[in-house]
């Protein structure tokens, strides 16, 4: 099942709560809750992805949070990897290695610890960054950054949703590559 059909495209998209004007108004924010709370589409995910990729050489699944939290400890627990958090600043207890991105009006930052990728015996190893959906892609190009900074190689970032009219996932693809399950144009 390393691609899924139409028919399981459209069926886990029906899965997906679209809240309008939240978090501000003209956002529509795709909940991924009600995706999680349905057992047999969680499933149907989760299977996916396990298939897409048990063959690769992972060493670490890297999840932002939160979203990819959830998504990326689950995918661990079905291919024996090691799962690392990239958090929000101020928020892991050890030296932290900082990424800032740009939002619309702002900065922000995340974080990952300096050791993170230390636990294995080897020179660079493989991470698959993971999130429930890319829009702009400047968490994910940060992620991906942290990645690199803490010694690993981001091989590949995954997204559950990724909002094309957007663009996010194209100066990404400058990075490393990226996969998304379902697509909204």
């Amino acid at each position: 099942m390393r691609e899924l059909s139409k028919k399981d495209r459209e069926y886990l998209l029906n899965t997906i709560r679209t809240i309008e004007n939240f978090p501000k108004p003209g956002v529509n924010f795709k909940d991924i809750t009600t995706l999680l709370n349905n057992k047999e589409a969680f499933k149907l995910l989760m299977d996916h992805l396990e298939s897409r990729y048990k063959e690769k050489e992972i060493d670490y699944i890297a999840g932002i949070e939160s979203r990819g939290f959830i998504l990326g400890a689950a995918l661990c627990a079905r291919l024996n990897s090691r799962f690392v958090p990239i958090r929000k600043a101020g928020k892991l207890p050890y030296t932290t290695i900082t990424e800032k991105y740009s939002l619309e009006y702002g900065f922000d930052e995340i974080e990952i610890h300096i050791d993170a990728f230390k636990n294995i015996d080897k020179q660079t190893p493989n991470v698959l960054l993971i999130d429930d959906l890319i829009a702009t892609g400047g968490t994910a190009k940060a992620a991906a950054n942290l990645i690199n900074k803490a010694g690993a190689k981001c091989m590949e970032a995954c997204f559950l949703i990724n909002l094309k009219f957007l663009n996010g996932d194209e100066e990404l693809k400058k990075m490393t590559q990226v996969y998304s399950v379902l697509e909204i144009s």
